[in-house]
């Protein structure tokens, strides 16, 4: 049996606990401790250590690492995936690094994900679908084939996208919505079918 490699999770918070619980259940890393985004941070997180900030990072070159999905430096240094054994993920799919799927999720044929992406429980990314960096897909979510996701979208959880639609750049799918349509950048959309959403409007 190899040695298991140090990791470092990128990041403080709930969704941290369950990661180290996935991290433990693949058996591959040891964890050694939590980085804080911030400069106040506790000095443990779970019963793992926090190590300090992200400067605290240069006392552990060696170290692999996972960012959460807070986690805002795009600095891909000893970024690995953490992919619940549960998880089906096509031969033909490609991912980035620094991804986190939980259980039961989907990926399916030549399906392309950036860096970063984190894909919570049961969600579905269909063939041919692009994710770009740093996209968060919640619980549920399910997204047609040749579906593209622009980096810094996050789909509520249990959206529906319909096949070869665009959700741009930073753009929100609100729970429960479903696209029909194309989402442009910087966009809120919620309902059934998915609608632009401002602030101050009755849902």
């Amino acid at each position: 049996m190899l040695p298991m490699k140090d990791l470092i999770i990128l990041g403080i918070d709930i969704h941290g606990l369950e990661i180290a619980d996935i991290v433990n259940s693949i058996g591959e890393y040891r964890i050694i401790g939590f980085i804080s985004g911030s400069d106040d941070f506790p000095s443990s997180h779970g019963g793992y250590p926090v190590l300090g900030n992200a400067s605290a990072l240069a006392n552990f070159p060696h170290a692999m690492r996972v960012p959460m999905h807070t986690w805002k430096d795009t600095d891909t240094i000893n970024w690995v995936n953490i992919i619940a054994p549960s998880a089906f993920i096509a031969s033909t799919a490609k991912l980035g690094v620094g991804c986190v799927i939980y259980p039961n999720c989907f990926i399916g044929a030549k399906a392309k994900l950036g860096n970063g992406v984190f894909m919570l429980s049961g969600s579905i990314v269909n063939h041919d679908n692009i994710i770009e960096d740093r996209v968060i897909i919640t619980s549920g979510v399910s997204l047609a084939g040749s579906v593209t996701v622009k980096s810094g979208a996050y789909l509520g959880q249990a959206c529906n996208v319909r096949q070869y639609l665009t959700i741009g750049q930073k753009s929100t799918v609100g729970m429960g919505a479903v696209v029909t349509r194309d989402v442009p950048d910087n966009v809120t959309v919620i309902g059934c079918p998915a609608k632009p959403y401002e602030r101050g409007q009755k849902q």
